[in-house]
């Protein structure tokens, strides 16, 4: 598994908007709808990737402590599911209610969503403000597969807590790393 690192996002640049089908509810969401007043976090996933299958159950615990703070979190599968069943749109769906997301699961059919957030890898974070300004962007935290580092979510805890209480993101952002995004 050869890993990659995200493109890091500018900082202050405004989230792209985006409406894509959601195979768990078969419903169209938008970032429009799905956007919080507090902060909204934007992750690319897959199912099959071993980075986002090592932090799977932080994403779950990461969403349920900051939902109740009222963010909101939005996961996005953009890859090839021609040369990648394993992420298909049925398949979305069986792991988004195995790990019983509380928060939407989306498929980005075309790729334009990853390509307009430039994102590289899965996972891939960025975290926006009320007005939907980047304010962080890159890893959930120090953690690997097979560092030993234990998964925390540290990285976007810390910039979910400045960003709630009105101060400055001040964590060093360092970029994601994970499997490449699988592109047509």
């Amino acid at each position: 598994m050869a890993a990659v690192e995200s493109n890091m996002f500018s900082l202050g640049k405004e989230a792209p908007s985006f409406v894509l089908h959601n195979p768990v509810t078969n419903k169209e969401e938008s970032l429009a709808e799905l956007k919080s007043d507090v902060a909204t976090v934007v992750m690319f996933i897959c199912n099959h990737c071993p980075y986002v299958i090592h932090v799977q159950e932080e994403l779950v615990r990461l969403a349920r402590d900051y939902q109740a703070r009222g963010v909101s979190f939005i996961a996005i599968n953009a890859n090839d599911v021609n040369k990648y069943p394993d992420d298909s749109p049925e398949k979305m769906k069986k792991v988004a209610e195995e790990w019983e997301y509380p928060f939407p699961y989306l498929f980005d059919e075309t790729q334009e969503v990853a390509k307009a957030y430039q994102a590289a890898c899965t996972p891939d974070f960025y975290v926006f403000d009320k007005e939907l300004a980047c304010r962080y962007r890159g890893q959930l935290d120090d953690s690997r597969p097979g560092n030993e580092l234990p998964v925390t979510g540290e990285s976007i805890r810390t910039a979910l807590d400045q960003i709630i209480v009105g101060e400055e993101v001040s964590i060093k952002q360092r970029p994601s790393m994970g499997c490449s995004i699988k592109w047509k």
